[in-house]
């Protein structure tokens, strides 16, 4: 039997990335917002779990916060004690309801009242505070200042940064949509009497974040890719793209092109070394030089290929014939002089991997012909 799962507010920016996690783990949506609240009581009784995401954070009256983040609830509970009906409610709430402001106040009085219902009546209830949450489809200028930092950068407009040294805590909604799966699908459902929040979080200065996300924008320039062991990098990176205006999903690259083909440099790291694209002109020879430290590995994905060796102070050549129609890696380690030869009709394709990036002020390479003159 297929589980229901009754997700208010699924229009909402978290609403729609969880409704995506749900249905793609087979599980039946029912999707209550703005627009057809009249379903309320009809997908109440029939869901098997109810997230309550639905709120109101920026009403014109103040009233609205109290009929959103505390009526909303009242008539939800009411519809299942009216029809003797207990159901799982994790709710939505915000680490505002420690502040004594109207918005924080009536996030509040939300909490406790799904507590006392649960106390009184035994449905479990999780009641989690998200934190500065992001990820894509948020919507910028308004509430998240990631979005706002990865739709203004993006888009080449200014960011306003009042306070650098402000630490916030941050939560990617990809770790929200887990947790709140990983719960429903456990079936365990015993209630919290505490506060819950989304683990893992990050904490960051503003001016840290301003900064990481610019350097996604210079990524494209310097070609230095973010840092995908930081977990909160990775993720900020992947909400970063999701911003980009849909023409500026492609980007060029500097080609350095001669009579011998081309020479482009693809992405670098800061650990990892670099990854290139040459291209060969048919009969042409590159390289002829050694490195001391820095190693490379070649994939020729196209065209076929004369790979061959030297070990400095040796005259033994080794050669390796290799071509794109099977995909084969050659090492070059240190210490062997090498070079590469499109010995095919057409231009070659060589991937190349080195275990540095290219610095011009110390490129450990060293020019050595591989094949002895005379010999």
């Amino acid at each position: 039997m297929i589980m229901k799962v009754l997700v208010t507010g699924a229009n909402g920016f978290i609403g729609k990335n969880l409704s995506i996690w749900l249905k793609r783990s087979d599980i039946d949506v029912l999707a209550i917002d703005i627009d057809n609240l009249s379903k309320l009581d009809e997908y109440a009784l029939q869901a098997d779990f109810i997230v309550h995401l639905a709120g109101i954070n920026r009403p014109m009256d103040v009233k609205e916060f109290y009929d959103g983040n505390l009526n909303s609830i009242v008539k939800l509970v009411d519809i299942l004690k009216n029809n003797k009906k207990k159901t799982p409610i994790l709710l939505s709430s915000s680490t505002q309801a420690e502040y004594d402001n109207d918005y924080g106040k009536s996030k509040k009085m939300g909490e406790d009242f799904l507590f006392d219902y649960q106390n009184k009546t035994g449905n479990p209830v999780y009641i989690y505070r998200f934190q500065n949450v992001f990820g894509k489809w948020c919507r910028p200028n308004y509430n998240s200042v990631v979005a706002t930092f990865c739709y203004n950068i993006s888009n080449g407009l200014d960011i306003s940064v009042n306070d650098p040294d402000i630490v916030k805590e941050f939560v990617y909604i990809d770790d929200i949509c887990k947790t709140i799966l990983d719960l429903i699908k456990s079936e365990d459902y015993k209630g919290s009497n505490k506060i819950l929040t989304i683990k893992p979080s990050y904490l960051l200065s503003i001016g840290e974040l301003a900064n990481i996300i610019k350097s996604f924008k210079e990524s494209r320039d310097n070609l230095i890719v973010p840092n995908m062991d930081n977990g909160v990098v990775s993720k900020l990176y992947a909400t970063y793209l999701s911003y980009l205006p849909t023409n500026q999903f492609i980007y060029d690259l500097n080609m350095h092109v001669d009579n011998r083909g081309s020479f482009t440099e693809f992405i670098k790291t800061l650990n990892s070394g670099q990854v290139s694209v040459n291209v060969g002109k048919p009969g042409v020879v590159k390289g002829n030089h050694f490195h001391h430290t820095k190693n490379e590995k070649f994939l020729v994905v196209k065209g076929t290929c004369s790979i061959k060796f030297r070990k400095i102070g040796s005259e033994d050549v080794i050669e390796y014939i290799v071509s794109g129609d099977k995909l084969q890696v050659v090492d070059i380690p240190t210490g062997y002089t090498h070079s590469i030869t499109n010995i095919g009709q057409d231009d070659s394709i060589t991937i190349m991997w080195a275990s540095e990036s290219f610095d011009p002020n110390n490129p450990d390479t060293y020019f050595e012909e591989v094949v002895i003159s005379g010999k």
